[in-house]
């Protein structure tokens, strides 16, 4: 009886390890969503912020009269993501306090620059493409100022 026990254990710890070594050939993969992805038409937007694809993309769309851009929703603090408050016409960021206007500026807080715009242009249809890959930058502190390049916003 003493022999059938221990060789069950054996067998049992043996079994348990090869299980491991076969779930090593099935790694565990995240799944993201596509940096690259269609918003709509610019006319589906209206004037001020749009928080539609905040919780799928990670972005706002914020319309303006002339314009249209797409602001990535991360602080550039250390990456929580903001939060935008109609009520007083900002974002905020929840953990350090860091201030961004409607175009998302930086005003106040420990943020040490505006958050990043993404790239945006439109495909064959009129519909807006956006690409979370390329971000542009405005760093006032290294004199860099892409905000105003093409595909940083969409004219209307």
């Amino acid at each position: 009886m003493r022999r059938r026990v221990i060789w069950t254990a054996i067998g049992g710890y043996l079994g348990i390890n090869f299980l491991m070594f076969l779930r090593f050939f099935f790694p565990r993969a995240l799944y993201e969503p596509n940096t690259v992805f269609s918003i709509g038409f610019p006319s589906d937007f209206d004037l001020g912020v749009n928080q539609q694809f905040l919780m799928s993309n990670r972005i706002w769309v914020i319309k303006e009269p002339d314009r249209v851009f797409v602001v990535f929703a991360r602080c550039t603090h250390l990456g929580c993501t903001p939060e935008w408050k109609p009520s007083e016409n900002k974002f905020k960021c929840p953990c350090h306090g860091s201030g961004y206007d409607a175009e998302a500026v930086n005003f106040e807080g420990p943020a040490p620059r505006p958050m990043d715009r993404a790239h945006v242009e439109l495909d064959a249809t009129g519909k807006v493409i956006v690409d979370t890959s390329r971000l542009y930058v405005d760093d006032p502190a290294a004199g860099v100022n892409h905000f105003n390049d093409p595909n940083a916003y969409l004219p209307l």
